[in-house]
């Protein structure tokens, strides 16, 4: 089944909240400000196997509590978040708070923060969330988060200052669980294929865009075919958050015959930019502000490079028949948002870098293990940092594809040539050839992944550690090497099988000209394994046929 909150007429507004957890026969979770009298109940996420309909179509995959995507979870900043993990899976299996400012014991990166809970277990999740915005959860072991172990997280601002009628919460997908075999199988073809879906292209991405073709592009887990609809009335000034939970699939996202004014990038408020569309790689998120207009508008993801689209309607008027899910948005191709146009507010700047640190991110003659400084996820590069101060890391991108980084437990913000305020971000698209700079403060001590979300780069080893201090030596990244669980760990590739972790220390100031800009936009998540690999022609792979 899905759940009512996200299927047809899966209208998220702050004023349904309330009844839309009712209908889902889940517990809000209501964050309380430091003298909030009630303490916020638990809200339980039952991890199983399950049959969801995506609209026209049933399908066998994983869920929580049975809906896709799973229960949307409300706080509210500077309160707390309780949510217990009923492990109902024939697998471990963690929840990972994407882009939350987290404890470390709570952080769910398995190996790393805490063991994955086994089947049949539970695990206590409480933590305080300690800044407004969009985030998402999902799992960090193996390829489940290709499969439908995702939700969202909406964090509100007590002291909101945005005006807006209506809330809506959109979360894009790609989708192959159930119907194209499984993730896992996924995984195990493209280790071991030599051959590449060379016709997965985009400029706006620096050339190859994605490791495979899916067959259903989601909004809200509904396929195009029976779409959601988000309705208001005309002239409604409605915020819409948008999320990208897909595993290897950039969107590029527009909503025909409207412009979209971007008021926040990964939860964190950024001065307003208005633009016609905007790339949304995996694990990125973004809201917008749109004054609806008087009729039946699509709006649509498209799948960058693989020629197709997610696709909900937006109705404002009972009058106008729905748009086709092939209907044409020029907003398509008009002006696309990138990071230069995107400032932090001024009490969000960072401190001034003391140090910098260079990660090269590349990719191994077999052309499907991605490396950090020429290392794979069974032998980790470790960035070292001490708490309180604030270090650059200048990403340089050698690898011929694009990667979405993501950072545990901390925002960053990115910085370009000009030394201008760039936004705040967890997650950041990085281009083939492009050198990207982000800063990032160590105010949450811990060990935190550091990885490409693309979830097959992950898998194929694209995945360090930032840690804090000296090296922990009982930290033990896992890596797996049989293939196929949805239950292993992050794969290593061919390296050696010494999972401790490896210290780089930031050096001086940078040198050289940085750049940090670059858009087109990227998530991914988990774990898998390796079997059978076989070598990958280099050629497929060429930058971008520049």
């Amino acid at each position: 089944m899905n759940g009512s909150a996200w299927g047809s007429g899966g209208r998220v507004s702050r004023r349904s909240v309330i009844g839309m957890f009712a209908a889902l026969g889940a517990p809000p979770v209501l964050g309380g400000t430091a003298g909030a009298a009630a303490r916020p109940r638990w809200t339980v996420l039952r991890a199983r196997p399950a049959r969801v309909d995506l609209g026209r179509r049933t399908v066998a995959t994983w869920a929580y509590d049975d809906v896709v995507p799973g229960p949307l979870i409300r706080a509210t900043a500077g309160g707390t978040v309780r949510a217990r993990l009923v492990n109902e899976l024939p697998a471990p299996t963690t929840v990972h708070w994407h882009g939350i400012r987290i404890a470390f014991p709570m952080d769910g990166a398995p190996g790393v923060s805490q063991e994955a809970t086994r089947p049949g277990e539970t695990f206590d999740y409480e933590f305080t969330v300690p800044d407004a915005g969009t985030y998402f959860y999902h799992s960090h072991v193996g390829m489940q988060n290709d499969r439908g172990l995702y939700g969202a997280l909406i964090v509100d601002d007590p002291h909101e200052p945005l005006r807006y009628d209506e809330e809506y919460t959109v979360v894009l997908d790609d989708w192959l669980d159930g119907v194209n075999g499984t993730p896992d199988d996924e995984l195990r073809r493209l280790n071991s294929s030599s051959e590449h879906d060379d016709s997965i292209r985009s400029a706006a991405l620096g050339g190859v865009a994605g490791e495979t073709l899916y067959p259903y592009y989601l909004v809200n887990g509904r396929r195009p075919s029976a779409p959601v609809t988000f309705s208001a009335r005309p002239g409604a000034r409605a915020r819409f958050r948008v999320i990208n939970a897909a595993a290897d699939t950039a969107f590029r996202f527009a909503i025909g015959g409207h412009r979209l004014t971007v008021t926040h990038t990964d939860g964190f408020p950024c001065a307003p930019v208005t633009v016609d569309t905007v790339m949304i790689g995996m694990g990125e998120r973004y809201d917008f502000l749109v004054t609806l207009e008087d009729g039946a508008f699509p709006l649509v993801a498209a799948a960058e490079g693989k020629r197709a689209r997610a696709f909900a309607v937006v109705r404002t008027s009972p009058r106008p028949a729905a748009p086709k899910p092939g209907a044409r948005v020029p907003q398509l191709n008009g002006r696309m948002l990138t990071y230069g146009d995107l400032n932090a507010r001024r009490e969000d700047q960072l401190p001034t870098a003391t140090k910098s640190v260079r990660v090269k991110l590349g990719m191994r003659p077999s052309g499907s293990e991605w490396t950090l400084n020429g290392r794979l996820a069974n032998d980790p590069l470790r960035l070292r940092v001490d708490e309180g101060e604030t270090i650059r890391i200048v990403m340089e991108n050698e690898s011929p594809m694009w990667h979405p980084m993501h950072l545990h437990g901390h925002t960053f913000q990115v910085r370009g040539r000009t030394g201008r305020r760039g936004p705040r971000k967890d997650t950041v698209n990085i281009m083939p050839r492009e050198r990207l700079r982000i800063d990032v403060h160590a105010d949450n001590p811990g060990e935190w992944m550091f990885h490409c979300h693309n979830l097959y780069h992950q898998e194929q080893g694209m995945m360090g550690v930032l840690g804090y201090g000296p090296q922990r030596r009982d930290l033990r990244m896992p890596h797996g090497t049989n293939g196929g669980t949805s239950g292993g760990t992050h794969s290593g590739g061919h390296g050696r099988p010494d999972r401790r972790t490896q210290d780089d220390r930031p050096g001086g100031r940078e040198q050289g000209n940085g750049q940090g800009n670059g858009q087109g936009n990227g998530q991914g998540n988990g774990q898998g394994s390796r079997q059978g690999k076989g070598r990958r022609d280099d050629r497929r792979y060429r930058l971008g046929g520049h």
